[in-house]
């Protein structure tokens, strides 16, 4: 039997929030959406604080797999099938969607002396930036630079991607990529791009302790302003047999060379 002490959402609310599949609303309320338990859940444990959660929409099927539920009691809001398809946005709703705030924007400061940074650069597949954020912080990359062009990380794709990882990782966007680096080589960060005219990344024994790693666009890579203030360019060598392919997927180059750069291979 559902609790009845958990209250019924409001028409208006399912409307406000189902905005939030479009970026503009996003920015303007600040705010951004996830579905789905697994993701939900790893955005609950892992926000700065409880203010961060605005509102979690679940089914009554649902509810009783929602962590700290009794906790989050006030911010609970039972929904039927059809709710819950008009939050998302797909087909087939997975019963429990949650309103969580943005981070602030603020640019990057690391004092520590060894710092792996990454960039994008136009990379616009919101799936990608989403599977980068998450290696990002699985890796405990220092910090993650989005340049113009590049899929918003609150995208509901790309939070999907990255189950809910989002709070895991200091991430920033800018209006030019390119003054960001400049200003980062500054500080001591050395500027390697992801290239298929890049060095094999596997012929270095030593890296600099200060990197900043630049991901590009998925059809054309790196733009040709970024290589060409590069420091280095490192590409991932193919393996035996014949080209069956161009390239890798973006997020797949970016988790093999974060890897590298991050474990000291």
């Amino acid at each position: 039997m559902t609790d009845i002490s958990y209250r019924r959402t409001g028409k208006g609310q399912i409307k406000r929030f189902a905005k939030l599949q479009m970026k503009k609303y996003r920015d303007r309320e600040g705010l951004f959406l996830a579905e789905g338990l697994r993701t939900v859940t790893e955005l609950l444990d892992h926000m700065p604080d409880e203010s961060f959660l605005t509102a979690l929409f679940v089914e009554p099927g649902q509810l009783q797999n929602i962590p700290h539920r009794k906790h989050l009691r006030e911010k609970i809001f039972l929904i039927d099938p059809d709710e819950g398809h008009r939050l998302s946005g797909t087909s087939t709703s997975q019963g429990i969607v949650g309103i969580f705030r943005q981070q602030s924007e603020a640019a990057f400061f690391d004092g520590r002396e060894k710092s792996l940074v990454i960039a994008l650069d136009d990379v616009q597949d919101p799936g990608n930036t989403g599977t980068i954020v998450r290696t990002a912080a699985w890796f405990g990359v220092s910090a993650m630079v989005c340049g113009p062009g590049t899929a918003d990380r609150y995208n509901p794709k790309a939070i999907r991607a990255g189950a809910g990882s989002i709070y895991c990782v200091n991430h920033y966007g800018v209006d030019n990529l390119q003054q960001e680096l400049e200003k980062m080589r500054k500080r001591g960060f050395t500027i390697f791009c992801s290239s298929l005219r890049g060095e094999d990344f596997r012929l270095r024994d030593a890296w600099p302790e200060r990197i900043v790693l630049v991901i590009g666009n998925e059809a054309n890579g790196v733009s040709k302003e970024l290589t060409g203030m590069a420091d280095r360019l490192v590409a991932i060598p193919r393996g035996r047999g014949e080209e069956g392919v161009e390239s890798l997927n973006a997020a797949v180059s970016a988790a093999i060379l974060i890897a590298h750069l991050a474990l000291g291979y």
